[in-house]
């Protein structure tokens, strides 16, 4: 039982960290209909910019995610207003291979500046524990979930109840309708990606003291973003996280009571059935109530 209890907080814990990683992706799908492959990019650069303030100024990477907002999501506008959005007017679907040439280029970029060897930060609660009877909670996972927890409140308070958010959710809904009443594609496109970009940050910080990384290691964190996009449905910000806590249960009770190999797959074994079961996502009414989708 004790087996059991443990592998669901660590399911949990984890799910709760690719929710946060996910949120930019989904905020960029679910309004502006954008697979924004630089997202697995981002995340790493904000990962390496955690890294270096923590290993050279001794700035806690929750704290460096925090600082490292500004950068990123002053990226994230670049991004837009001078690649994304010319490519997005004459032929939507080529933002898909844009994005994806950015997350190139800047994968060289990091690796220039950084280097290939795996890195991560350790800060003083890397390895500490709560326990709990016979159970322990990691407290590097816990505050990465709070964060996570954190992070999805404030962009539903602010989806919900500011008017940019409202516009938000109009251009996600009826583009059209939402342009007569005098909400400006571009300029919601830009808040968009500045927001993604920025709440990325978090997800990198909470990567930096989880996992080793590289700069090639976008490759695996766009394919979990991903999946928790696709497992969550419609761009739904409360979906995402739903669907972060399922890969992150699925994955903890496959390795503990299978393997760890097998494990390693159980992304892509949800979303192939998700695909053939329900292709819309796992909770597409739920994003009708409460997010931009």
């Amino acid at each position: 039982m004790t087996e059991l209890i443990q592998a669901l907080i660590f399911g949990v814990l984890t799910g709760g960290v690719y929710a946060l990683m996910a949120t930019g992706l989904t905020l960029t799908f679910g309004v502006m209909k954008i697979v924004n492959l630089a997202q697995g990019a981002f995340l790493i650069l904000s990962a390496y910019l955690c890294y270096s303030l923590w290993a050279h100024l001794g700035i806690d990477p929750l704290l460096g995610g925090l600082i490292v907002t500004l950068p990123l999501g002053a990226l994230g506008v670049a991004v837009y207003r001078l690649i994304v959005q010319r490519v997005q007017r004459t032929d939507h679907g080529l933002t898909i291979v844009v994005t994806f040439a950015v997350a190139l280029v800047a994968e060289a970029i990091i690796a220039l500046a950084w280097g290939p060897n795996p890195v991560a930060t350790t800060p003083a609660y890397f390895n500490q524990a709560f326990r709990i009877g016979g159970v322990e909670i990691p407290r590097a996972q816990l505050y990465a979930c709070l964060l996570a927890i954190g992070v999805t409140a404030l962009l539903q308070a602010g989806l919900k109840r500011t008017w940019l958010g409202h516009a938000i959710t109009a251009a996600a809904e009826n583009p059209e309708g939402a342009r007569l009443v005098g909400v400006e594609p571009v300029r919601i496109g830009t808040w968009i990606f500045a927001i993604a970009t920025a709440t990325t940050a978090f997800g990198g910080a909470a990567l930096s003291f989880l996992y080793q990384f590289t700069p090639d290691s976008q490759d695996t964190w766009i394919g979990v973003t991903l999946s928790v996009v696709i497992l969550g449905g419609l761009g739904s910000v409360t979906g995402a996280f739903a669907a972060g806590l399922l890969l992150g249960l699925a994955e903890a009770l496959t390795s503990t009571y299978i393997s760890v190999r097998w494990a390693e797959a159980v992304p892509t074994i949800l979303i192939l059935l998700v695909l053939l079961i329900r292709p819309q996502g796992l909770f597409t009414l739920a994003a009708r109530q409460d997010a931009p989708a």
